[in-house]
């Protein structure tokens, strides 16, 4: 509802397809991706781990997008992680 507030455009549990040499080997789903640019992956957990970063990084190549936030509402207070994909194609 905040992005639809914020007049922002975005797509929510966008899958993507995944490609291993060429060879289709499943998909992935990133909870937001928003204005076409950034992907928000949306966590809920007491700690965030590096595991949970690496997802995030993983998104960002997958899709082929430059900036992600990993947003986690678990912990006392909201945790924000930004993330970057250095070598985006933008093919």
């Amino acid at each position: 509802m905040e992005l639809e507030n914020a007049n922002l455009s975005f797509e929510r549990e966008k899958d993507q397809t995944i490609y291993y040499n060429g060879i289709d080997v499943g998909t992935r789903r990133a909870d937001f991706i928003v204005e076409n640019e950034i992907i928000v992956e949306i966590k809920a957990l007491i700690s965030l781990e590096n595991v949970h970063l690496a997802q995030a990084k993983n998104y960002l190549v997958a899709y082929d997008k430059a900036i992600g936030l990993l947003l986690n509402f678990g912990s006392t207070s909201l945790v924000i992680k930004k993330v970057f994909n250095n070598h985006p194609v933008k093919s």
